[in-house]
């Protein structure tokens, strides 16, 4: 019986991308948007949880990404 390492996978990726402050931090303290400044906040901490659940739904249950190990 083998896993299904796609959810994880995809999971991983986009928990690390999504993080606030690492490539972007959506909305930013001063603007709308920053890139690279390692800060966060409560409201940026909201957003990015939500494009992460919903970006992680559409790509595991809508796209159907799928990885066998085995």
């Amino acid at each position: 019986m083998s896993a299904d390492w796609g959810p994880v996978i995809v999971a991983v990726v986009l928990f690390i991308l999504l993080s606030p402050g690492l490539l972007f931090q959506l909305p930013a303290r001063t603007r709308v948007v920053e890139f690279g400044n390692m800060g966060t906040s409560g409201i940026s901490i909201l957003v990015h949880s939500i494009l992460f659940f919903g970006l992680l739904t559409i790509l595991v249950i809508a796209v159907g990404i799928h990885v066998h190990a085995g």
